[in-house]
């Protein structure tokens, strides 16, 4: 049979994973790529991925990584506030650098009693040593031109965001103002933007907020093209696409992505604010064809603030091997500079996304 003839169908599925707007909207300016590219890049992939034995499906997007100024009030903010446990430290006093992993450990959480790379839903906070004191120093959150937010799924919303303010926490927006009140916004010690979210009705019937439900749910990143960020996320780092929403009066739409869990592809939206290790992808329209426009900060130039995402791989040999084959932007191979446990590679949009293996452990790095 043809080639073409074995991925039309891929193409077709592509297409339909689209909400009507998105797919009417690329058609016309003759985005979907055609099912010649499709065979083109199938056969290419096809031909080299059955190489490699790494299996995308056991993929885990185990943690973002921000830069903080004062690494205690961060550690306590997101302690107190949020339940997150201080479940790895690693100091790097050559380099001058510290990190703590944050994650929900309570026994009910995913990832209790695992392994810190062998899990999703963890928090990286990066501190370089001596900004605490420094009156100068100041974190790029991202919400002038890259990242947008981390979000945690919360029982008891309208109580939780009462005990926020109640302790003082600053609020970039509450329940009761703009257009939506069943999220609100809280700004942690370096101004990063919380977004606020309501677990299901059945798992809000709590007087007080119990922090043992709490989810880490999402780190959402502004990308340009959406139909580039897709197969990316999709093709190469082999994560599906459970969600699309569409807010057309705002022009733009949210993508969430994970590594699925059941046979299912998509999941419903009580189902996805249960979970941890999401990845939220907005798209403001117009993005991909303005030429005027120059792209979103990626964390990592001045000033800084986002610095990555990270997945977790069964084989980071094989990852790392399927990666050449694919033909993907290196920021750093696994045998570049003084750590050999861990790669990075570049999004379109050039955020990093590192690799890391459950059997690794980290060693210094660029701050």
């Amino acid at each position: 049979m043809p080639l073409q003839l074995c991925v039309a169908p891929l193409r077709t599925t592509f297409a339909r994973s689209l909400s009507p707007c998105t797919r009417l909207s690329l058609f016309k300016r003759n985005r979907i790529p055609s099912t010649s590219a499709f065979a083109a890049t199938f056969h290419v992939s096809i031909r080299k991925m059955a190489t490699h034995n790494t299996n995308t499906s056991l993929y885990k997007l185990n943690h973002t990584m921000l830069r903080v100024k004062d690494p205690r009030a961060s550690v306590q903010y997101y302690g107190d506030h949020f339940g997150m446990k201080l479940i790895r430290q690693m100091d790097f006093p050559e380099a001058k650098f510290s990190l703590y992993f944050l994650a929900l450990d309570s026994p009910n959480a995913d990832g209790h009693g695992k392994t810190w790379t062998d899990r999703e839903g963890i928090l990286e906070l990066t501190h370089n040593h001596g900004t605490e004191s420094d009156p100068n120093y100041q974190i790029n959150n991202g919400n002038g031109e890259q990242f947008k937010d981390i979000a945690f799924t919360v029982d008891n919303l309208h109580q939780t965001c009462a005990n926020l303010e109640a302790s003082g926490v600053r609020f970039q927006k509450r329940l009761n103002e703009g257009r939506s009140n069943a999220i609100a916004f809280a700004l942690d010690p370096d101004g990063y933007w919380v977004e606020l979210l309501s677990l299901p009705a059945a798992a809000t019937t709590n007087a007080q907020p119990n922090k043992e439900s709490f989810r880490f749910n999402h780190t959402m990143l502004r990308v340009r093209n959406p139909e580039h960020s897709l197969q990316f996320y999709r093709s190469v780092l082999g994560m599906s696409l459970l969600r699309v929403h569409e807010v057309p009066e705002a022009n733009f739409n949210l993508y969430y992505l994970a590594y699925r869990r059941a046979a299912k592809e998509h999941e419903d939206h009580e189902a996805l604010s249960q979970r941890e290790g999401i990845l939220q992808l907005t798209w403001n329209y117009g993005t991909e064809i303005d030429g005027d426009f120059k792209g979103y900060h990626n964390g990592n130039d001045q000033p800084q603030g986002f610095g990555h995402i990270c997945i977790s791989v069964d084989d980071l040999d094989e990852a790392c091997s399927r990666f050449e084959d694919l033909q993907v932007n290196w920021k750093k191979r696994l045998t570049d500079g003084r750590m050999k446990n861990v790669a990075f590679i570049l999004d379109p949009d050039g955020y990093w996304v590192e690799y890391a293996s459950p059997k690794s452990t980290k060693v210094p790095h660029s701050s």
